[in-house]
This record gives structure tokens, sequence and C-alpha cells, in this order.
């Protein structure tokens, strides 16, 4: 009965795609109408400060341990700090971009949710899939790296002295790691129990890390020399190229600021606490890298550093091996603090889709004593683990940033066309083919770079970039409306059009396994959306308009209201 039922409904795909797939809901809705369907409502526990401290112990992670030497050693020399202001400049556009909608849209859906009241329902859950798949793989292979610094603070100096090798399993997938395994189990139980307080052991952690971040401040900056900045071959011995390319790398040590976005609907006042905790943090993690990153190159020359574990390896050619173990117990405080709001975010995600129907609604349910999503928290726990448990670092990583990018190019996207159209009342085709002509030229001018053509490509591309912007701000109006809770992005559309160039030219630094690994990716989560999401949602649909239906028949008859536990029933 069920198969007969299933395989009638799959017949009717066509016509549900076509009415689902480009579907939008407006923010009232998303804020009123899907958040109940999770039952009981997050609780409004957390403050600024709260947020800062996430977004803070969000970044703050193995990123910059990782990054940094192997940068400064072979692509930006001295001047990596430089490329560190860079990525922190396109870090802040997306921020501001995050934080209009978040404002304006304050659910714990983040992207998701932009995404779909922007560009409809499959662009929604495009991103929001593509965004689980960056935290669940981002977090188990960043638990790993836990093991491999905790395993240094005890003085050990094999990465994989703590984990088990497996003879006849796959390279890659041999070196069984269980401290990280009972690391995102404890992490789990911690987050199904109170935001608040997981919030809070957050804070305390990353308020030591960041001691910890100015203990390696001071010690360079006192005990470092200028002259290694200059010796040998300049600040900048691999030229502007070096500096750019270095950009791109260090990169995605700002990955994390975009979870503060989920957290909208457990914060007080979310018109002012979101500004504040989104670009709040991403301004203190940027002046925080750039001093980490500079401090390195003072102590020691950058054709001296060396690849592996660099801050402690240097120190320990100081003299300070006790300094070593420092590190070790610093960086792994630094990983349990971006593990923790990470694992925040992607249940927030999850249920949210949930409540879409994208994904069974089991996902979306809200437990009523501790009111956090149970259930999705519970369930990426245990994928975490599972993944944890196996697969390296370097399997993943690369299919983690463009998963990422792809998402913050899209949210720029989305941005101009929401301020442009659907709140200007402007005809479409003029901003999507502004958008089409930026994202064209910009993937133009990225090629161009990597590929090292001659200038006056690079220069005509530019130009082309610059002139559009320019044409599309003079021709096509904005009405801005401001309202007593909104945030704008001020200087539109140059912030977006900025981060847009800044998405796709990173995009096309990374290497060709990435795209094919995504490419599989996005065929699965298509098939699924093909035979299931659209299904799911266009019968969810039907029955939420015939309770409508029904209830403004009765509304008529006997002035009665559609109660929450209607819409629940969906």
């Amino acid at each position: 009965m069920f198969l007969s039922t299933y395989l009638n409904s799959l017949s009717k795909t066509p016509q549900k795609l076509k009415k689902r797939m480009l579907a939008t809901w407006t923010p009232d809705q998303e804020l009123n109408k899907m958040r109940l369907r999770s039952g009981a409502d997050m609780k409004r526990k957390l403050t600024w400060y709260d947020l800062v401290a996430l977004g803070v112990g969000g970044m703050l992670g193995v990123g910059v341990f990782v990054t940094t030497g192997p940068v400064a050693r072979k692509t930006s020399g001295p001047s990596v700090f430089i490329s560190y202001i860079i990525a922190a400049v396109s870090a802040l556009l997306s921020s501001l971009c995050y934080t209009e909608f978040s404002v304006d849209v304050p659910v714990a859906g983040g992207a998701f949710s932009y995404l779909r009241v922007t560009f409809g329902e499959f662009v929604g859950y495009f991103a929001g899939a593509n965004i689980l798949m960056e935290y669940v793989l981002s977090n188990a292979a960043v638990s790993r790296s836990f093991t491999e610094y905790l395993s240094c603070a005890f003085g050990r100096n094999d990465p994989n002295s703590w984990r088990i090798h497996v003879h006849g399993l796959m390279q890659g997938y041999n070196m069984l790691d269980f401290p990280a395994v009972a690391l995102i189990i404890v992490l789990t139980i911690c987050l199904c129990h109170s935001t608040k307080e997981s919030s809070m052991l957050n804070l305390i952690m990353t308020a030591f890390h960041v001691v910890f971040f100015g203990f390696i401040i001071i010690a360079g900056f006192c005990n470092g020399k200028v002259e290694n900045l200059v010796k040998p071959g300049g600040i900048a011995p691999y030229g502007v190229r070096g500096i750019l390319d270095g950009a791109a790398i260090v990169y995605f040590s700002y990955i994390g600021y975009d979870t503060v976005s989920t957290m909208a609907e457990e914060i007080k006042n979310p018109s002012k606490t979101l500004p504040l905790g989104i670009v709040g943090s991403v301004l203190i993690v940027s002046a925080l890298y750039c001093l980490m990153a500079l401090s390195l190159c003072l102590l020691l020359p950058y054709n001296m550093i060396p690849e592996g574990a660099s801050f402690s390896a240097v120190f320990e050619l100081m003299g300070w091996k006790w300094a070593s173990n420092v590190v070790g117990v610093g960086a792994s405080l630094g990983i349990v603090a971006s593990l923790l709001v990470a694992m925040l975010g992607q249940a927030r995600y999850l249920c949210v889709i949930g409540r879409a129907r994208l994904v069974p609604s089991w996902f979306a349910k809200v437990h009523p004593t501790t009111g956090t999503p149970l259930n999705a928290t519970i369930i990426l726990g245990i994928c975490q683990a599972s993944i944890a448990l196996f697969t390296e670092l370097d399997i993943v990583i690369e299919m983690i940033s463009i998963g990422t990018l792809l998402v913050f190019y899209l949210v720029s996207n989305a941005l101009i066309f929401r301020r442009y159209v659907i709140l200007s009342k402007n005809p479409p085709i003029h901003t999507l083919l502004f958008l089409f002509l930026l994202s064209s030229t910009s993937f133009a001018f990225s090629l161009s770079w990597k590929f090292k053509l001659h200038w006056w490509n690079l220069m005509l591309f530019a130009g082309l970039i610059f002139s559009a912007t320019v044409i599309f701000q003079y021709f096509v109006p904005m009405i801005v409306m401001e309202r007593q809770e909104s945030w704008l992005v001020p200087f539109m559309p140059w912030p977006a059009t900025i981060s847009i160039f800044l998405n796709v030219f990173l995009m096309t630094t990374l290497k060709m396994v990435a795209y094919k690994r995504f490419g599989i990716w996005a065929c699965v989560i298509t098939i699924f959306y093909v035979l299931y999401g659209v299904h799911s949602t266009y019968h969810a649909e039907e029955i939420l308009e015939m309770i409508v239906v029904d209830n403004v028949n009765v509304n008529y008859s006997t002035q009665q209201q559609i109660t929450k536990v209607d819409i629940q029933l969906v």
C-alpha cells in the first residue's frame, strides 16, 4: 500500500518541482508558522557577550596553528600577517551580509532560511545541505586534531601516539581515534542539556584561549627581532601574488562566525545583539590572528619556520621546551571551544530544515524542558563520532572549504537580490543580469590570476567588475525603508559585490579533487530532494492550506481561531 502510494506521488514529481523549487516564504512566515512546527520554543537566554564569545570560540580553533607556519614558509613570507588582514576583510564583508539577514529573519536556520526567503526552496535546501556537510566533516576532522595537540601537551611528539592502528583498512582510514569520539560524546551531552550552560562553558574556555594567544603574542614581541621581518628577501619575498595566495589559504581560519546567526531564536533583543555578536567576534579574531602571525615571524626568519606544529616548534628552537607543552594545552582548549560552537550551530540548521519538511519532521522537535533541538543534536553527534573514528583531516578539508565558500557566495548574492528586487520592488531582470555578469567576470579574473595570464587580462576583468557595479548602482534604484528593528549593510551594493568577488576568487584556488567530491555530494542531495524533499514539503503545504481553509470556514460560523496545535499537526 505504502509503495503504491509513493510511486503514485513520484509520478507527479515534475508538477511538484514546478510548484515547490522556487517557492519562497516571507520573514513573518519563517518567524511564526515555521517555528511553531518545533512544538516548544527555544529559550531566549543569550546576551551580546554570549554571542561574541560564541563567535570568537567558533573561529579561534586549530586553523591558525595549522596554516600560519606553512604559509609563512612557502607562500607569503613575513607578510603572512598582511594575508590575514586581507582574509579578515573578506570575512568581515560576508559577516555583514549575514548580519542584515539575521536581524531581518531572526530564526535558527541561518543561511538556509535567508536563501529560502530570497531564492526559493531548492536553493535554500542546497545551501543547508552543504552547511551540514561542512559542519559534520569539519567537526570530525577538528576532533581528531584535538587528540594530536592533547598528546603534545603531555609531551608526546608522535601525533598518532594515542590512536590505534588497524591493519587491513585503507590508508587514511586505518588510525582509530577514540579520544576524538569521547570528546564528541561529552560535548553532545552538554549541548542536549542546555544552550546557556554550554555557552558559559564556551565563555570560560574561550577566555583561557585568548589568554594563551596573548602569551604567544607577548613572547613574540618581547623576544623577537624586527630584522627577521626583512631578512632574507624583504617583508614580501614572494611578492603581491604570494600575499594574495596566502590570504586564500588562511581565510579558512575565519570560518565559524556564521554559527552566531543560528542563535537568533535564543538571544535577547536580536536587532541589537546580533550585529554586536557577529561583527564584534570577526574583528576580535582578526586582530588576534594578525598579531599571532606577526609574532611568529618576529621570532624566526620565515625560511627557518617549521611547517608542522610551527608555534610549538619555534618555542622549542628557542630553548623553551615547556612552552611547547603550553601550546598543546592552549590549542586543545581552542579546539574544544570551536567544536562546541560548531556543534551548537549544526543542530539548529538541521532543526529548521526539519521544520521545512525537507528532512523528516522528527529532527525539528525541540525538547520542552531544555529548549534544545535534542533529536538533531544526538543524530549529528553520532554521525560526527563515526567519521572522527576513522577519517583523516586531509581527506575532507578541501570539500569543507568549497561548501562553505559556496554558501557565503550565495548569501552575498541573496542580499543584493533582496535589497534591490524584493524590498525595492524593481524588476528582477536587471539585478539577475548584474549578478550573472559579476560572477562571470569574477570567475574570469580568478582564472587569469591562477594561470598567470598577462596583466592586462586582470585589468580588463577588474575594470568590468567596477564598471558593472557603478552602472547598476546608478541606474537601479534602491528604496531603503528602515524599520525600528532593522540593521542595514551600508554602502550597498559594494560590500556584497566585493564579498562575491572574494568568495569566487578563493574557490578557484581549490584543487580539482575538491570539485569532484563536491559534484558527487551535490548529486546525492539533489536526488534526495527529488525523491523525498519536494514530496514532503508539497504534502505539508497542502495540509496547511486545508487547515487554513477549514478554519476560515469555522471562523465564519463560530469565530474560532487557528490554534498552535492545529499548525503543529503539519
